[in-house]
């Protein structure tokens, strides 16, 4: 295919700027943040993306309690790194920054948009990096002539604005890496097929793993496919090479080891979540997916613009592509959804387990070998009519298919059949000239009208069916300028408090609290706030704030949200106290019991008949109970029911009324009376001995003991691994970090996320040898000595 434009980046823009107008368009359409009163606040991206953000937006301003390494904003002290390599290590991450931190949802969403484009932009310079025909064109070729760049510009966006980016990636922005990762890493089989870019190869290949190692590994899966096919379509297949492009794909992931391996071993040691047997979709569902305007959480987005269908068809009849060529880039699509549906294949793709949620995430690899195949064709000119008859036929027999699908609405079958015919008709008009103008209208069109909608119907159904949250408001503002001005850490904690916002409200509004939600959530902090009386969401991975005096106190919470306010207290710990020597407790199924475990002494007393004394606080643990609890006049509404759900130990407020019975949402609860003044009296005896002064730092805690201290240093955090002290391995109490002494006057513990020095070691060991594979490709392609008649040897160029 020639190349008519003198600027390669010419089709890159246009196809970015498509695609920034059909994403925009189609949530203006809808309504939705940030173009209309709908708020996109839903799932993941309410609960984990844009909390994530913005602690990397206080991370980058240096307003964040910890760091890369520790945070001690969330789950009352986590480990980060792991959260950081999952959510936002992409290079666009750090743009929240030039955002007010208060504009965080909009920061998101330009982030999110700018993903997509550049995934428009990426495939269309490989497209065009794949195109050219060395020989002279089949007489029955129609050649594109000016409309070369065009077309790129228009596959390109087709593959960003894919189904699978519009109804699951903008909600899922770590993902879209991923949808960036596969055509760049086709380029990379590219270079390694010609024997080119040693450097730059690897280096690639390490941004895409680092920016989202899960989408990148479902990418390079698929680019592995199309070199394969590059490889048998240009008869250039070596065993060389195929060698060549295992070295460069293990030195990038090799590089990107200082993130990959604490994010591998984060989840190792992260409460387990969801098993769920893979069940493939039913076929006319399948189909029915491949169309514009549908919509289902369980079934492959799998739709790509008609135009794109419809040349991939078109492909398998024409007879102006070499027949090799022209099977195997139709099967290829054929062969990754057929992969999809089968089990083993499946866990293949998903790295051999199952995802808790959507199934098909791999989906994107799918759209972009539809628009490689479609672009196989357009190499070779534009299809005939013989041909483009054929690839009619084979879009509505697909559409055919999908008739009996629930998910199939009439307007993905008026637009599937509008854009059939618009783009059919654009394929039968010469491609230069007025008609080459208005056959570009039409293809464009139709991409922007099916892109747009199917953006706008997502919109409308993932706020209706999914979990949606408050978005981001004045009342947030206030809530998050009023835990500013409560803030004492490290003397004390501040906690977001409750009702929560998201799952991530430390990370949100601020203050350092019990509440985290992420796939690396510890096990020993499930386990531990669990035994305390916490409760959850996500099966045990969304940890809820635990409002109660006790763990309060425990905790060092001097401050919380409640009611509307601030509430301050002086009954709390300081972050490091002293207990005596002894083994640590052992917990049992009461949380009260537990409680007064971890504290020491006994703070709770048991109801008489059902009632507490008058004076004490009336706390009831339901945790499989739903509805509402009463005591007098107030009421609390219990979310229980396990396992996907556990209901916190809950105040019902003081007992004002002699022999007053609460009113329980059901059978099974258990009731504790709380005496504060005991709780007061806890609180000072464990004072007297407790640290001095204490430290915190972004990969550790120190803290200064009275002399000649004797007993266990607990230190008021979860005891995740990682954690040493004073040169040994850390204790446990309670679930909480420890250190015995004897006779000592300080304590530093310091934290180092499990795998950061063995990936560290990985990333050196890939850098050493990939300057060494680089100086040895540079003295191949030297050009040699010169030749006894004067002349020089021809230089020596990688085989294959």
């Amino acid at each position: 295919m020639p190349n008519t434009t003198r600027s390669p980046l010419r089709p890159a823009l246009l196809s970015a700027l498509l695609t920034v107008i059909a994403v925009c368009g189609g949530d203006a359409v809808a309504r939705v943040f940030p173009f209309g009163p709908r708020h996109r606040a839903v799932n993941d991206l309410a609960n984990q993306f844009v909390p994530f953000h913005a602690h990397l937006w206080d991370l980058l301003r240096g307003r964040a309690d910890g760091g890369l390494l520790l945070d001690w904003r969330a789950g009352w002290g986590t480990s980060f790194l792991p959260d950081y390599g999952t959510y936002v290590s992409s290079p666009f991450a750090p743009l929240v920054a030039l955002f007010p931190r208060g504009d965080i949802e909009y920061a998101v969403y330009a982030v999110t948009v700018l993903k997509t484009a550049v995934a428009a932009a990426a495939m269309t310079l490989l497209l065009r990096r794949l195109g050219g025909r060395t020989g002279p064109a089949p007489s029955a070729a129609r050649p594109l002539g000016a409309g070369s760049w065009w077309w790129a510009a228009v596959l390109g966006a087709s593959y960003a604005l894919c189904g699978w980016s519009l109804a699951e990636g903008t909600y899922n922005p770590m993902w879209l890496d991923g949808l960036i990762a596969f055509p760049l890493l086709c380029l990379v089989g590219e270079w390694v097929r010609e024997g080119r870019r040693p450097l730059a190869g690897p280096l690639v290949v390490a941004v895409c793993w680092a920016a989202n190692f899960y989408t990148a590994y479902m990418a390079t899966l698929g680019a592995a496919l199309v070199l394969l096919v590059r490889l048998a379509t240009t008869e250039s297949f070596r065993w060389r090479t195929v060698g060549r492009a295992a070295l460069t794909t293990g030195l990038g992931v090799g590089l990107a080891a200082p993130v990959l391996v604490p994010v591998l071993l984060g989840s190792r040691h992260a409460h387990p979540g969801l098993v769920r047997e893979f069940d493939p979709a039913p076929a006319t569902d399948v189909l029915a997916r491949l169309l514009p305007v549908t919509y289902s959480f369980a079934t492959p987005a799998a739709f790509v613009c008609t135009a794109v269908l419809l040349l991939a068809g078109a492909l398998l009849f024409r007879r102006d592509v070499p027949g090799r060529e022209r099977t195997l880039w139709a099967a290829l699509p054929v062969a990754v959804l057929a992969s999809m549906q089968w089990g083993p294949t499946h866990l293949l793709w998903h790295a051999f387990a199952t995802p808790n949620g959507s199934p098909y995430r791999q989906t994107f690899v799918l759209s972009g070998v539809l628009v490689l195949a479609a672009w196989a064709g357009l190499t070779h000119g534009l299809p005939d009519r013989r041909s483009l008859l054929g690839g009619t036929a084979v879009v509505l027999a697909l559409t055919a298919g999908a008739l009996p699908s629930p998910f199939l609405t009439g307007w993905a079958l008026l637009l599937a059949c509008g854009g059939l015919a618009a783009v059919a008709g654009a394929l039968l008009l010469p491609a230069r000239g007025r008609r080459g103008m208005l056959a570009a209208f039409l293809v464009i069109g139709t991409l922007l009208g099916q892109s747009a909608a199917t953006t706008a119907y997502a919109d409308r159904e993932r706020t209706a069916r999914l979990d949606d949250y408050p978005p981001w408001g004045p009342e947030h503002a206030r809530r998050a300028a009023a835990l500013a001005a409560a803030d004492g850490w490290p003397a004390y904690r501040t906690d977001a408090g409750l009702p929560r916002v998201a799952g991530n409200d430390p990370l949100l509004l601020g203050g350092q609290g019990a509440a985290y939600y992420s796939s690396h959530t510890p096990a020993v902090l499930t386990e531990t706030l669990t035994a305390l009386g916490g409760g959850w969401t996500s099966r045990g991975r969304n940890l809820l704030s635990l409002d109660n005096p006790v763990t309060d106190a425990l905790f060092g919470v001097g401050a919380r949200w409640r009611d509307g306010a601030v509430v301050r207290t002086e009954t709390y710990l300081p972050l490091v106290t002293v207990r005596p020597a002894g083994p640590a407790p052992v917990y049992g199924p009461s949380p009260f019991r537990n409680q007064e475990l971890l504290l020491g002494a006994r703070v709770y007393g048991a109801p008489h008949a059902g009632a507490c004394p008058v004076g004490t606080e009336v706390f009831l643990w339901a945790p499989d109970a739903t509805g509402p609890a009463r005591l007098g006049d107030r009421e609390t509404r219990l979310a229980g029911g396990q396992p996907k759900r556990r209901a916190a130990l809950t105040s019902l407020g003081v007992q004002r009324v002699p022999g007053q019975k609460p009113v329980l949402p059901g059978p099974g609860g258990a009731l504790g009376c709380l005496d504060h003044g005991r709780l007061r009296a806890a609180v000072t005896a464990l004072r007297a001995n407790a640290a001095t002064s204490v430290r915190v730092t972004s990969d550790g805690i120190r803290a200064d003991l009275p002399p000649g201290t004797t007993g266990t240093v607990v230190v008021a955090a979860p005891r995740i691994a990682g954690w040493t002290c004073d040169g040994g391995p850390a204790a446990s109490y309670g679930g909480l970090l420890a250190v015995p002494v004897a006779g000592g006057s300080s304590v530093t513990c310091t934290f180092r996320p499990p795998g950061l020095g063995a990936g560290l070691t990985a990333g050196a060991l890939a850098a050493l040898l990939l300057a060494g594979v680089v100086r040895s490709a540079s003295r191949i392609s030297r050009p040699g000595p010169a030749s006894p008649s004067g002349s020089r040897r021809p230089p020596r160029g990688p085989s294959g």
